[in-house]
């Protein structure tokens, strides 16, 4: 189930606010300008379902999230504990970072945290299949996936070279282990 957990910035291990009730999470994360949505998906694929597939079968709600953001492309982000490069690219998105274009992510398997670093707190989002979460440009931020990633999800981009990341530098993140 999807949960969200805020901290003080300065006090990791002492919760201000925990709930996993959805509209109590998107109403706290509105606060910080971030999108919360759980999505009633009738798209069934498998497991292995390529990028080309997944794409393809939820082209209907990409559009609409597309034309409503402005969002000019679209792509299918996978990564399963057997992927080569596991462990690197869990360790490039664990640090700190903004971006100077929405973040937008359907999470269609699996899950992860998305961890924002907002007014002198931190937010702890653990987001699952049928979530979708639109942090706005510039909101420091870091993905959490887990020592053994497994997520599928779908990535909207308003510049079409797509992921671009500006890293802080702030450690903060090893402050916050989220999974």
């Amino acid at each position: 189930m999807s949960r969200l957990t805020v901290y003080q910035a300065d006090a990791p291990g002492v919760p201000v606010f925990d709930s996993e009730e959805p509209g109590a999470v998107a109403a706290e994360l509105k606060q910080i300008n971030v999108g919360f949505e759980r999505w009633n998906s009738p798209v069934h694929l498998a497991a292995d379902a390529p990028a080309e597939a997944i794409l393809e079968a939820y082209r209907p709600y990409l559009d609409a999230l597309m034309g409503a953001t402005g969002a000019g492309s679209a792509d299918v982000v996978k990564l399963t504990p057997e992927h080569p490069q596991a462990a690197a690219l869990r360790e490039k998105f664990l640090s700190e970072h903004t971006h100077t274009e929405p973040e937008i992510r359907f999470f269609v398997a699996g899950s992860g945290h998305f961890v924002l670093h907002e007014n002198g707190k931190v937010y702890v989002a653990f987001c699952e299949a049928g979530d979708l979460i639109h942090v706005p440009a510039g909101i420091r931020h870091w993905f959490d996936a887990g020592l053994k990633p497994d997520f599928t999800a779908l990535r909207v981009f308003t510049d079409t070279s797509g992921w671009v990341a500006h890293f802080t530098g702030n450690d903060i993140s090893k402050r916050f282990p989220a999974a």
